[in-house]
C-alpha cells in the first residue's frame, strides 16, 4: 500500500492520500489494505443480496483516480445526503464521491461520512 501511494505521480494527490488514510484510518479503528490494485481499504465485512450473491468489501475505501478522489462511503440515504450537502465540491455515484482535491472539502463533514459509511456497513454484516 505504502508503494502504491509513493508510486502515484500526482504529488497533491499522494499528500490527500496519505491525508484519506490517516482520516480512515482513525475513523474506522482498521489499517490500511490494498484491495485489488488501486482501491486502498479498511476493515470488512461480508454482504449478501437477497438474489444471493455475496461477498466481502471494505468498510470504507477509496482510490486516488486520476481525475478525482473516488471515496467509495455508504449510509443511510438521508444521512449521506445531509452530510454531502455540507462537504462541499463533490459529485457522486451510486455509493461513490468523487473529490477533486481534499484542500475544497469540508473535513468535519468528511469525517462523519466516513463514520456514518463505516456503521452502516458494519450493520449489513452478515458474518456477525
Amino acid at each position: 500500500m505504502a508503494a502504491f501511494v509513493a508510486g502515484l505521480a500526482d504529488e497533491r494527490r499522494r499528500a490527500d492520500s496519505e491525508r484519506l488514510i490517516a482520516l480512515m484510518t482513525a475513523v474506522t479503528g482498521e489499517p490500511a489494505t490494498m484491495w485489488g490494485s488501486s482501491i486502498i481499504g479498511f476493515g470488512s465485512y461480508h454482504y449478501r443480496y437477497a438474489s444471493g450473491r455475496e461477498g466481502d468489501a471494505p468498510l470504507a475505501s477509496f482510490s486516488p483516480r486520476k481525475s478525482a478522489l473516488t471515496l467509495y462511503v455508504s449510509a443511510e440515504e438521508d444521512t449521506r445526503a445531509g452530510l454531502l450537502a455540507r462537504l462541499g465540491p463533490h459529485t457522486t455515484g451510486k455509493s461513490c464521491v468523487y473529490v477533486k482535491r481534499l484542500s475544497d472539502v469540508d473535513e468535519e463533514a468528511l469525517v462523519e461520512l466516513i463514520r456514518a459509511g463505516a456503521a452502516f456497513a458494519r450493520a449489513q454484516d452478515v458474518a456477525s
